[in-house]
This record gives C-alpha cells, sequence and structure tokens, in this order.
C-alpha cells in the first residue's frame, strides 16, 4: 500500500504496532510492561522504508484473553505512549484493519485530522462475534472520515452487520504491482505453488491429499507451500505418510519478495481457501504471469471476474480433496490454449495496479488536490 500510494504525496510515516504476545503470571506482565514504558521513548528508532517513507515500529505488549476490542485499546494505548502523548501531526491518517488501525488511528490523531480506514481482515466475523468488539467497531464506522472494504463481498458483510453506517463503506482493492512478470512463459503445470498461512482456514490440508493423488498421476509434479502455521509439522508428516515427503517443500514464511520469485519461478498457484475477503496471492499470481487454480471463497471470484478462465481454474469450496485434483486436471487439458495470462494481467493491472489504487485513495484523502497536502 505505501509503495502504491506514497508517490505524489508528502511526507508519509508508517506506524507499525505490533502484538508482543506474553504468557507469564500477571505480576511478571506488569513488570515487562512497566520496563517496556520506561524503554519505549529510547529504543523508537525510525527506519526508512519503501517510495521515501518512514517507518516506525512500535512493540505493544499483549496477553491471550484479550479480545479484539482489547487488543484495540492496547494498540492505540501504546501508540500514544510512543507519541508522548502528542497526536500524529498528520492531516491525513490512513489505518489498516477496522479496530486494531482504525481506532488506534483516531484516538491518536490530531482533532482537525481526515482519518480513512481499509478492511481486509478475514476473521471478520470473528471480530463481529464479541461484543464489545463490535460496539467498538461501530465507533470506528462513525467517527471516522472514510471506510473502505478491499471488496464488495466484504463490503456488504459489514453494511448488513452495520446498516446505518452502510452508505460510508465503500470498496477500494488492494494495491498489487504488475511490474515483475515472469521472464519466459510458463511451459507446463508441474511445479505447484502456495502461499500462505498454514491454517485449516487455507485449505492446505485438502491441497496436499489432492497433489498427492495428481503426483500418482505424474511424479514430475512438485508442490512448494510457503507459509507459517499451526498445520506446518502436521503436513510434514502427512506428505510422509503419502509417500510425496521428497516431492514436497516448506520453507516457511517468506517476505514479500521472495514470495513474488516463487510465484515467477513455479508454474501453478493453487490457493483452495475457504473463506477470503480478497485473496492479494491470487492477483499476485497473475501479476507474475502465472496461472492460478483457486476456490470461489469470496474475494477470488469478484477480483477474477470476467476473466476466470484466462487466468486460470476456478473451482467450488468442498471439503474434498478431489475437487482440487478435478480442477487441476480440467486447467491441464486446456493448457495453455485455453488460457490467456496476457490478458488477464492487463484486466487485473487496470483493476489492481499502483496507479489505480493510488488514484482512488488520493481522490479520497484530498479531493482534486493532485500534489498531496502534507504527510500523515
Amino acid at each position: 500500500m505505501v509503495e502504491a500510494t506514497a508517490p505524489g504525496c508528502g511526507d508519509v510515516t508508517v506506524y507499525h504496532t505490533e502484538a508482543w504476545l506474553m504468557r507469564e503470571p500477571a505480576a511478571q506482565v506488569e513488570a515487562a510492561r512497566a520496563a517496556h514504558r520506561r524503554l519505549l521513548p529510547v529504543a523508537l528508532r525510525p527506519q526508512p522504508a519503501v517510495a521515501g517513507a518512514r517507518l516506525l515500529r512500535v512493540p505493544v505488549p499483549t496477553v491471550p484473553e484479550y479480545t479484539f476490542a482489547d487488543l484495540a485499546r492496547e494498540h492505540a494505548r501504546w501508540l500514544r505512549e510512543a507519541l508522548r502523548g502528542e497526536p500524529v501531526p498528520a492531516p491525513v491518517v490512513h489505518a489498516h484493519v477496522g479496530l486494531r488501525g482504525g481506532w488506534t488511528a483516531l484516538e491518536n490523531a490530531r482533532p482537525d485530522a481526515r482519518v480513512f480506514v481499509t478492511e481486509h481482515a478475514s476473521f471478520i466475523d470473528k471480530v463481529l462475534d464479541q461484543p464489545d468488539s463490535r460496539a467498538l467497531y461501530a465507533q470506528v464506522l462513525d467517527r471516522c472520515t472514510g471506510f473502505f472494504a478491499v471488496t464488495d463481498v466484504l463490503r456488504d458483510k459489514l453494511a448488513a452487520a452495520f446498516p446505518d453506517a452502510a452508505g460510508k463503506i465503500e470498496t477500494i482493492p488492494n494495491p498489487v504491482s504488475f511490474e515483475a512478470p515472469r521472464a519466459r512463459p510458463v511451459a507446463e503445470l508441474r511445479r505447484w505453488l502456495y502461499v500462505g498461512a498454514l491454517v485449516e482456514r487455507k485449505g492446505v490440508e485438502l491441497l496436499l491429499e489432492a497433489f498427492a493423488a495428481c503426483r500418482a498421476e505424474d511424479p514430475a509434479l512438485t508442490l512448494t507451500m510457503a507459509g507459517a502455521g499451526v498445520l506446518g509439522a502436521r503436513l510434514a508428516a502427512r506428505a510422509a505418510e503419502l509417500g510425496v515427503a521428497d516431492a514436497v517443500s516448506f520453507p516457511g514464511a517468506v517476505a514479500p519478495d521472495e514470495a513474488a520469485r516463487l510465484m515467477r519461478d513455479h508454474d501453478l498457484l493453487v490457493h483452495p481457501a475457504r473463506w477470503e475477503t480478497f485473496g492479494v496471492t491470487v492477483i499476485e499470481a497473475v501479476a507474475a504471469g502465472t496461472p492460478v487454480l483457486v476456490t470461489r471463497c469470496g474475494g477470488p471470484e469478484r477480483t477474477l471476474a470476467g476473466i476466470e478462465d484466462a487466468a486460470g481454474e476456478m473451482i467450488d469450496v468442498e471439503d474434498d480433496p478431489g475437487s482440487i485434483a478435478a480442477g487441476y486436471r480440467r486447467l491441464r487439458d486446456r493448457f495453455p490454449d485455453g488460457l490467456d495470462l496476457p490478458k488477464a494481467r492487463a484486466v487485473l493491472d487496470e483493476r489492481f495496479g499502483y496507479g489505480a489504487v493510488a488514484g482512488a485513495h488520493h481522490r479520497h484523502w484530498f479531493g482534486e488536490d493532485p500534489d498531496g497536502g502534507g504527510g500523515r
């Protein structure tokens, strides 16, 4: 987001409040907080970030029993500590995620600042299931200048939950870079890639089972599962049970630049999530020139609307690895003539490229002022 929107603006500072989870006894937690409070003013050091922005990381001590509302209040409190009680000096503040970012921004912005919030959390249902968090979310919607969801499906969900604020919620997607496609087109769909959390909601266990079934038909297939999560060890053990351990790699969580390289170096991104608000990795794969096999899980059917067959293959969300395997076989059988990745890239660049998304944000932030109007 910063790389896309910072050019053309004034000074840009990113305040990254980061939860530090503590599981120690209460007395130790309080001692750690006291020490953190003493050290914070001297420990904070702005760092250079992309597009000329500055990055300030603010650790936020948290405990497991916090609700999402509790977490939001703690993030707001510790940013205030970092700012020594002074407001964020910018005239425009843009926050990410409704509570943890939005509430924090509203509580620390100067009185005349314009505060905007983008929601892209795929766990929004969990947030709204907590009464205190739902109530705080309503306050964020009421107090902010503008509120954006990254897809229509998420916008509709929030509008249904907060009908009084429905008219305030607009759709602006996540920005994706289309500047670095692969050097050569994909020749065959044998090197599978998954990028994301290794958790049940992402469908990774079904993916592994489907891969094993397809590899039984084509021993040249490989699978890279890039990400971290609670299912990591279980997936590795299951790969051994299935006899495909030598064909499956687990590089762990990867940085964005490395994820982009993996997409250029593989033949197919497989993304069998159960639910996504957006599914940015799907767009990033097409931007890299890599076809996708993806579930209709909320966001992707909206982001790929009209170019589903050009970009790859879409499948329904099913609790059956056979659905993923069947989707792969269909895609393989019509590859490459049944796809049009250059067309898919061009369409998605118009929808989600840096220029399109930055322009939408700038119009909201600054109106018709093309030169920005100060930092934030």
